[in-house]
């Protein structure tokens, strides 16, 4: 790994935050957004939300920043049954800062380890979050 590759910590309330995220009993859709402090070096909350589809969590995401994602999303699978899986999707725009895109990226892998995830997504233009999208994505998980 080069030298210049920042990874980031996990702030400790956040680390708290996802495990809760995780073991939430709603049954609708809800995200945290995370950014990195890049004076402290940490991966932070930005915001929560509930109900949030993925069309109005696209536009949630700034357009030339990185961003992580953990969302729960309700998915019908074709046989009628329901499930929630957590996504993690890390939102990196073109357009971005190189030393912004490489701190983001070196961070990636530490936050899905954190939060213990297993379906990881990654977006190069917030656009393509949308509801087809997502259940492609989610569709190679059956």
């Amino acid at each position: 790994m080069s030298e210049s590759l920042v990874v980031c910590d996990v702030d400790a309330e956040l680390v708290e935050k996802l495990k809760k995220f995780r073991f939430r009993k709603e049954t609708n859709n809800a995200a945290i957004i995370m950014k990195i402090d890049k004076d402290r070096r940490l991966v932070v909350l930005e915001e929560e939300h509930e109900g949030i589809s993925p069309d109005e969590l696209k536009d949630e995401l700034p357009e030339r920043q990185p961003r992580f994602i953990v969302y729960s999303y309700k998915y019908q699978h074709d046989d009628g049954r329901v499930s929630y899986p957590l996504c993690f999707i890390f939102s990196s725009p073109l357009g971005c800062k190189p030393e912004q895109q490489m701190m983001y990226a070196g961070s990636k892998n530490k936050l899905v380890q954190t939060a213990e995830l297993t379906k990881v997504f990654e977006i190069r233009n917030t656009e393509d979050l949308t509801e087809e999208w997502l259940t492609e994505k989610l569709g190679f998980f059956h």
